[in-house]
């Protein structure tokens, strides 16, 4: 029979959320390893020109609806 090998402490006390606490170490570390993940996140200004096309779009077509 193959034993697993567990941690002595069931809990992450660094982690701040109930559900991070729970996780198992290696997945939390392999999370906060990659580099650069915030920047990869981070909304462009491309991304704020395509939201506020699609949002004016969408004001124009429901109030030349309700007209």
């Amino acid at each position: 029979m193959i034993t697993k090998r567990r941690a002595l402490v069931l809990v992450d006390e660094a982690a701040r959320h109930p559900f991070r606490q729970s996780l198992p170490p290696h997945v939390c570390r392999g999370f906060e390893a990659r580099p650069g993940w915030r920047t990869r996140m981070a909304l462009t200004g491309s991304d704020w020109r395509g939201f506020l096309t699609a949002y004016c779009a969408t004001f124009v077509a429901v109030s030349v609806f309700i007209a």
